[in-house]
């Protein structure tokens, strides 16, 4: 069994909001005020910005123990990230909850309080996943390519495409897997770069 994060995302693929996905740039600007809050220690807004890493990296290096506040709290935001990334990205027209939704969830894997994590790899996952970052800024290339396609498409037909919604949610439990691996580290398990 992969102990890898598992992203899940119910899309509608038929009968979208045409004005919706026209005007979803400015939507989604109160939501992404809302998640960008979370990250407001740095410089730019990022996906993973608001992440509890370094706290996490000692923990595991010194006690071998991967604090169960820290994992709650990173697993809700990649949740909420995900929510507004789905909404961004055209695969939903439900405007994003705060709060947890079974249609656009992640799942983390049973790490037992960190007692199946090593305690060294932390210290070098960052530099294991640089494949996986290539990977991910041409899968994310790929995935801008394929929302322009479906916001086009759903303009004008009110259809999202099932081709194009495929490499988009591939993408985004992608860099799911990553966040999983690299970031969030509650896998010791290289990710995959398939999408």
């Amino acid at each position: 069994m992969s102990q890898q994060i598992t992203t899940r995302i119910e899309l509608q693929l038929e009968n979208r909001d045409r004005l919706s996905a026209l005007l979803r740039i400015f939507f989604v600007i109160p939501i992404a005020i809302y998640a960008a809050a979370f990250a407001n220690y740095t410089s730019n807004f990022d996906y993973a910005a608001g992440l509890i890493v370094l706290p996490v990296v000692l923990t595991l290096l010194f006690r071998g123990v991967y604090p169960s506040y820290v994992y709650n709290f990173n697993k809700a935001f990649l949740g909420l990230s995900l929510r507004v990334m789905t909404y961004i990205l055209l695969l939903t027209d439900e405007y994003p909850t705060i709060e947890a939704n079974e249609k656009y969830s992640v799942e983390f894997p049973d790490i037992e309080g960190g007692q199946k994590l090593s305690r060294g790899l932390p210290l070098v996952k960052w530099l294991l996943a640089i494949p996986l970052y290539v990977v991910g800024i041409i899968y994310s290339i790929y995935a801008l390519m394929l929302t322009l396609v479906a916001w086009i498409t759903i303009v004008f037909t009110g259809t999202y495409p099932e081709w194009c919604a495929a490499g988009v949610i591939g993408t985004t439990a992608y860099w799911n897997r990553v966040y999983g691996y690299a970031f969030i580290l509650v896998t010791d398990e290289y990710p995959s770069f398939s999408l």
